[in-house]
């Protein structure tokens, strides 16, 4: 996308929507469930317009934000996300412990094991440890990736580095689900903090938003973190795909108005650091949207 961003998050993402809809191509997929699909798409926002929670269907924010401390504190129990009622994760569980797989038996293993293996957040904070189980002590293991970029950003926010990455190889067949939105980058233009993610999977009816809102609150928290004001927010999406079981409701979203509603803010009061963020600590004001429309995840 080139020029200037459209100040409304939601017709950008609608945008991509109606594009899938309209030139995608069928696809099969390990889910079972088929998705028409594109090669390729970006989300631009500038968070000065606002906080990019789509007001197209009703999001849950609270959701979004206890996924990401889960991510900034590198755990990997679902059980944490489950006690903040938050079950998001409940059908994954560590491929080296459970099989994954589709039949009633496999899919109930799954939602009884707690170990998600080393995804997101743990590679994060952990890099290139190896990896025991959840409730293994990693302190102080492996490479602290957002503790560099935290540091790149007090003493040389010039930098171009600043690069976080969850794609891990070798560690693939013990998470539960290998990263989609597998890396993001920091980069600081004049005195303001821009972030960008790379994303290889993207669910853009279910996934794509959440993804969408919580890079929004990690860079919001990394500009509190360094003392810069909030920039632009980019999404590299490659395999951009609907699932047959989401059309009817894409459909109902591509018809309701992207600009009926104003985005909302956030507001993050007495923040000391991200490491001792909770997510309780961010609050959302002024939110305001159409009503929710069901999507069943695809496993």
């Amino acid at each position: 996308m080139s020029g200037t961003i459209d100040r409304i998050a939601d017709a950008q993402y609608l945008s991509i929507v109606r594009r899938i809809v309209e030139e995608g191509e069928w696809k099969d997929n390990r889910t079972g469930v088929k998705a028409k699909s594109i090669a390729g798409a970006i989300f631009e926002h500038d968070m000065s317009n606002g906080f990019p929670l789509l007001t197209t269907k009703k999001m849950p924010f609270k959701n979004v934000a206890s996924e990401l401390e889960f991510f900034i504190k590198g755990i990997t129990d679902k059980k944490w996300l489950q006690d903040r009622k938050n079950h998001i994760w409940d059908e994954w569980a560590n491929q080296a412990k459970v099989k994954y797989g589709h039949t009633e038996e496999e899919k109930k293993k799954m939602l009884e094991e707690r170990d998600l293996g080393p995804v997101y957040g743990w590679q994060w904070r952990h890099f290139g440890a190896e990896y025991v189980s959840y409730d293994t002590d990693y302190n102080g293991k492996g490479i602290d990736q957002l503790a560099n970029v935290v540091k790149k950003l007090k003493t040389d926010p010039t930098d171009r580095r600043m690069i976080v990455s969850a794609w891990n190889p070798p560690q693939i067949p013990m998470m539960g689900l290998p990263a989609c939105h597998y890396a993001f980058q920091v980069t600081v233009i004049g005195d303001k903090l821009n972030l960008l993610w790379d994303q290889r999977s993207v669910d853009t009816m279910l996934g794509l938003p959440f993804n969408i809102a919580s890079y929004g609150i990690l860079l919001h928290l990394l500009a509190k973190e360094s003392g810069l004001k909030e920039g632009r927010l980019v999404g590299f999406l490659a395999d951009t795909h609907i699932y047959e079981n989401h059309m009817e409701g894409a459909k109902e979203q591509l018809g309701r108005d992207p600009s009926q509603y104003a985005l909302p803010k956030i507001r993050t009061d007495n923040f000391k650091s991200i490491f001792d963020w909770q997510y309780t600590d961010t609050v959302l004001d002024g939110y305001q949207s159409y009503p929710k429309i069901e999507f069943e995840i695809a496993v």
